[in-house]
């Protein structure tokens, strides 16, 4: 397919800068990709379309998600943890202000971590950065990797879980620039912008489908009987990057670290087995599901780096429901749930999407495309 077919016009208005104030009750459509129906709206056991008191139709939420799975159905998570990425320093002798964001520790020993800066224009190999008023957390740039791209070696001399511990008291939740460009990140949103299930630090943005879930919602399903599988992607900034190719099979993609281990397979397997519904909570889990399922539809152990790409036309082997969200125009996200609906299914309910105020991003409203 091309660039060109996942262009809409999204109203700046539309898009997400705070979260729902509970978890679960943004919006949710449902998509239907066998029959071709998209629910909006909550009805009775008739059919008919409830309404609130003003007379207007009541929207499905998140929470409703409980009503469209049985016993037995199995939810695959993305467990990884967002770290505060983002820090602001100032360039040695002149202080302008740097941006860094922060993408991986590349050795312990030395502290080298692989980063992005900006204005990257001002940052050259022997530049120092200070990040505190101390002057105590200090980084050298000792490489050039990418336009925006360097190696820092951080200059400070204490044990390794002091200095991560330090190093993160300085930084701030890594929302996408879209959102810190209209308003700046508060100690809130390291808590909005993590899944309540996260547990394997690595991510530099948030598995964003997987935010929905509180931990209510989590123990009504528990308590229906649904199971629950985590895995882990490390999810980075390739989701953000402008795709520069009309041409989809000539994009490539950033590569993402990920783990499937056994616990998660046992789960998965048993209840794909048994003839139960797989949803994939999040286009990271897609990914991460669809590198490490089987010739024989099963899920496999699986460490190592992914950069599996999905858009229409794609068969899926593991999973028969999704949840995602409502992402921005031409982005390798929507693309992913295109391939998984089907594309001109998913393209309506994004025109639905505009038309009603649905909001967009990763702070947004969810889609949940069931196999009906």
């Amino acid at each position: 397919m091309k660039l060109s077919q996942f262009k809409f016009r999204l109203p700046e208005e539309q898009l997400a800068l705070y979260p729902s104030y509970h978890r679960d009750e943004c919006r949710m459509m449902v998509v239907h990709r066998k029959s071709g129906r998209i629910d909006m709206h909550l009805t009775d056991e008739e059919g008919n379309t409830l309404t609130d008191e003003d007379g207007k139709p009541q929207f499905i939420e998140f929470r409703h998600l409980i009503n469209y799975f049985d016993e037995g159905d199995t939810f695959i998570f993305n467990d990884t943890k967002v770290f505060p990425a983002r820090l602001y320093g100032t360039k040695e002798k002149t202080d302008a202000k740097i941006e860094v964001f922060l993408l991986r520790e590349l050795n312990k020993t030395m502290r080298l971590w692989d980063v992005l800066v900006e204005p990257a224009r001002k940052i050259r190999i022997g530049n120092k950065l200070f990040f505190d008023d101390s002057g105590t957390m200090v980084a050298e740039v000792i490489d050039n990797t990418t336009s925006r791209g360097r190696t820092l070696r951080f200059l400070y001399d204490c044990p390794h879980d002091r200095f991560k511990r330090e190093l993160f008291a300085l930084g701030s939740s890594p929302l996408p620039h879209y959102i810190v460009d209209k308003r700046p990140a508060t100690e809130q949103d390291m808590t909005d912008f993590q899944c309540i299930f996260a547990k394997n630090e690595g991510a530099v943005t948030a598995p964003a489908s997987g935010l929905h879930f509180s931990r209510e919602l989590m123990k009504r399903m528990e308590i229906k009987g649904m199971e629950f599988a985590f895995i882990t992607l490390h999810c980075a900034l390739g989701c953000f990057h402008n795709i520069e190719v009309e041409d989809l099979t000539k994009h490539k993609m950033d590569s993402e670290q990920m783990f499937v281990e056994k616990e998660a397979c046992e789960v998965v397997n048993r209840a794909k087995q048994a003839g139960k519904h797989i949803c994939a909570v999040g286009t990271s889990v897609a990914k991460a599901t669809e590198t490490a399922v089987g010739t024989d539809g099963l899920l496999k152990e699986y460490e190592g780096w992914t950069n599996k790409f999905i858009f229409p036309p794609y068969e899926f082997g593991l999973a028969d429901s999704m949840v995602c969200n409502f992402y921005h125009p031409q982005s390798t996200l929507m693309m992913s749930s295109c391939a998984f609906g089907g594309y001109d299914l998913v393209m309506r309910a994004y025109e639905l999407a505009v038309e009603n105020g649905y909001r967009f991003g990763c702070y947004g409203d969810a889609m949940l495309i069931i196999d009906d």
